[in-house]
Formats: C-alpha cells, structure tokens, sequence
C-alpha cells in the first residue's frame, strides 16, 4: 500500500486515478477521509512553485507529506520519520527534546494547547479506530501534559497566522505563516514568509543558503 501511494504522488494521480490504481493492483481503495499518504496533485503544483519560501504540504495529523527545500534547511528534513513519529503532534509529547527546540521555550505551552486541539479535530472526524485514536492512546499513556490537556476537550484546527521559529545556526526568526487548505481539509499546504527587507528576511535567506551548503 505505500508503494502505491508514493507512485501515485509520484504520477500526480487524482483522487479517483489514484483508487484505479489500487483497485487495479488487487487492493481495495483507501478511504479518502482517513487516508493521509497521498498528496493532492494541486497542491503539489503549487509547491513546485515556491523555491524561496519555506512551505510543505501536512496532513490533520501533522504529517508532513513532502516539503520543499528551503522547509528543510529550516526546520529539518521529516521524510525519515516513520509509524505515530510521523505526526508532528506525537513527536511533540513523545520526544520533546527532539522537537521542541524549533520552538522558543516561552511559546511551548501555547504550541502544545493548538496541537492537542488539532488532533481533537481530527479524533473526532476520523473516529477512535483511526490513526488519530492510535495517537490519542499512546499519549495518553506517555504524557501526563497530553493526557491534562486532552481532558480540556478543546477543539480548533488552525494555523498560527505569526509565529517564530528557532534554527541552530541564525537563532529566532519571526515569520508569518500562510495556509492553503484543500476542498475536503484533509491537507493543508503552509508557507512561512517574512516582509521583504526585514531581519527575518535575510534570515530566511541565510538558513536556505546554509541549507543548500550542507546538501
């Protein structure tokens, strides 16, 4: 099955292309809500698009799907992550040292509140047998702060429009963040940015140089 989605991202498979190919190979086809590997080919285009900034395509469960270069250089390149890791919200309570320092210290509780809120969104679209509900017991058992803040029963998915971000060479960038969701709000495509000519700015520019440097 994850040979086949990587083909169709691959191909640039619609939806309904990408449940042929399945089909076709002797499997049943995904369903479309809960099935978070495939990209949709729209908004990989748009992707293609975009050298300068910083962007990547994330499924509800923080999954990042693929990201462009420059979101590598800045916060690190999480096509080798596997199984629950995936999720950037359960690497954010499962490994808080590995995760968190992209984040200043100040700003950890807030971030925490929006991704558990996140993945309360989606438990409750994609229900407690999906990979949202293997998440929320995993957590549960591992992090006294998930499993308070999972009591609070808040619900929200959203995209902080600013935020800021630490990188190990330059230090704290402020950046704006943008999203663009699809039809079904299954994906969503973010882009980081900072006003032109601003010190932020020519830290963007500073980390996708370094970035290339070590590629």
């Amino acid at each position: 099955m994850q040979i086949l989605a990587s083909l169709a991202r691959a191909l640039r498979l619609t939806s309904d292309e990408r449940d042929y190919l399945h089909r076709v190979s002797g499997h049943s086809a995904p369903d479309r809500t809960a099935f978070t590997d495939y990209v949709h080919p729209g908004m990989l285009r748009i992707l293609d698009r975009l050298d300068d900034s910083p962007a990547f395509i994330v499924s509800v469960l923080d999954e990042v799907l693929v990201q462009n270069d420059a979101a590598k250089a800045l916060l690190g390149d999480a096509s080798g992550f596997e199984g629950l890791e995936r999720s950037g919200i359960y690497r954010w309570f499962a490994d808080p040292a590995g995760e968190r320092h992209h984040y200043p210290d100040a700003d950890h509780p807030q971030r925490s509140r929006v991704l558990v809120a996140s993945l309360r969104s989606a438990y409750g679209a994609l229900g407690e047998r999906s990979r949202a509900g293997e998440i929320v017991r995993e957590l549960i058992g591992r992090s006294e702060e998930f499993a308070a803040l999972w009591q609070v029963h808040e619900v929200r998915r959203r995209f902080d429009d600013h935020k800021v971000l630490v990188h190990p060479a330059v230090g704290e960038i402020e950046v704006d963040c943008q999203a663009l969701l699809t039809e079904d709000e299954s994906q969503a495509l973010v882009v980081l940015t900072a006003a032109p000519g601003s010190e932020a700015a020519s830290k963007l520019e500073l980390v996708r140089v370094l970035g290339t440097q070590r590629v």
